[in-house]
């Protein structure tokens, strides 16, 4: 079990599970986690300031990947788009065999595609994380 413990990495080795098999030619991931604050602010406040406190969480995230139309998840991945259920995504920041992962169930709710006459066809997924996102040490 390597880890990355002491300085920063890159994620050229980075990879994506969805529904339990690889994603292929994914080129970078984004998640974004996010606490709900409450307010709890009442009048006549001390130091008027507001105040909070922590409420729900959520987290939601994206992929790009170079299209592959014969890739079973990129294809699992644009039918979710268009009304799947539910299904496990697992983040390797750097590799599938070191560092961390990230793991949590997932509604995929956007899929793209770009096309352009002088670069790669390429495809942006976005999804909605649903309940908790778990992180692990490889």
């Amino acid at each position: 079990m390597a880890t990355n413990l002491t300085s920063a990495y890159t994620g050229e080795s980075g990879s994506i599970s969805y529904g339990g098999a690889t994603v292929a030619a994914v080129r970078s991931f984004t998640v974004d986690n996010e606490t709900q604050t409450i307010e709890t602010t009442a009048m006549g406040s001390a130091g008027n300031a507001r105040t909070y406190l922590p409420g729900l969480t959520q987290w939601s995230g994206s992929m790009d990947v170079y299209q592959i139309d014969d890739d079973a998840e990129q294809t699992a991945l644009l039918a979710a788009a268009q009304g799947g259920a539910e299904a496990t995504l697992v983040l390797y920041p750097s590799g599938s065999g070191i560092g961390i992962s990230l793991t949590g169930q997932v509604v995929i709710t956007g899929h793209s595609l770009t096309s352009s006459f002088d670069g790669m066809v390429e495809g942006s997924i976005s999804f909605q994380g649903s309940g908790a996102l778990t992180r692990a040490t490889i």
